[in-house]
């Protein structure tokens, strides 16, 4: 069986240093500041980027540039004789469909991955394709098995502030005036393609509390598992790193015995929301997985 490289992106949350531990390859997606370029855990990290975000600097994300994309296919496939590349939803942003349109040059070798992941559930997906690579499976089939369970995850994310969506022109001025002045805490969400109003909180407490019962019901009645037995439980927030393991204690509480992999949000998503948000995400075990 030929070997299988693992792509992503830095969406993922996978840090350069955490990449080279895993045996991944993970493309830093591009900033812009001003004139300047910056790519995520190369030349900016997240200290530097909440300053920079906190200072009102004018930071806009973008794809990673095509000849960044093809380059690292080609010098991986020296060694590879298969690529899978998982890139952030589709729903999200143009990268995924650029992906595959490059992939079209490739005979085959490498196989796109358009599985609605972002964050720690596309940081799983990258898990679960090395773990299936390390089966013995081809690029073609893992895609496939991804692809198959692409819907079977779910995240929430209670925003701090809506300066951020409204800069993005994600919601109107005049609701989130409105929001700001009633001290609104939204809660959003991801289930699939787009990110989704979900809840309007007025306390950080009560948000806290409609995610914890979120995910208690999808759980229950999307997943069919009320115990979480073929579920990871995931988190992730963005610079406010006490607040978000003072509610890792209250999600553990509310799903005794499970395990929570926490990661911060990556950068291009912090972008769109700003600090202190908070989120708790799940995506269902692959099956080939559990045996």
């Amino acid at each position: 069986m030929g070997k299988v490289a693992v792509v992503s992106d830095s969406n993922s949350g996978i840090t350069q240093t955490e990449a080279k531990e895993l045996g991944v390859t993970i493309l830093p997606m591009p900033f812009f500041a001003g004139d300047k370029t910056f790519y995520e855990d190369i030349d900016l990290n997240q200290e530097e980027f909440y300053q920079m975000l906190e200072g009102g600097a004018d930071i806009s994300t973008s794809m990673p540039l095509v000849g960044n994309v093809t380059d690292t296919w080609d010098e991986l496939l020296k060694e590879y004789d298969e690529i899978v590349h998982i890139p952030m939803s589709s729903g999200l942003s143009g990268s995924c469909e650029t992906a595959m349109m490059l992939a079209q040059d490739y005979e085959g070798k490498v196989q796109v991955v358009n599985n609605q992941r972002i964050s720690v559930t596309q940081r799983q997906s990258v898990m679960d394709a090395m773990a299936l690579a390390k089966q013995g499976r081809g690029a073609a089939e893992i895609r496939e098995i991804l692809e198959r369970d692409k819907f079977e995850s779910s995240i929430y994310i209670m925003v701090d502030t809506l300066y951020y969506l409204k800069k993005g022109g994600r919601i109107t001025p005049a609701a989130a005036a409105l929001g700001t002045l009633l001290k609104l805490k939204p809660v959003l969400q991801i289930q699939g393609e787009k990110l989704d109003a979900f809840a309007k909180a007025r306390t950080v407490k009560q948000a806290k509390s409609i995610m914890i019962e979120a995910m208690k019901s999808d759980f229950e009645n999307r997943f069919n598992d009320p115990n979480g037995e073929h579920i990871h439980l995931e988190m992730a927030y963005t610079h406010d790193k006490e607040a978000a393991e003072a509610f890792k204690t209250e999600v553990q509480e509310a799903f005794p015995g499970m395990e929570i992999i926490m990661n911060p949000l990556s950068l291009s998503v912090s972008c769109h929301i700003g600090p202190g948000a908070l989120a708790v995400a799940c995506s269902k075990k692959v099956p080939e997985l559990e045996a």
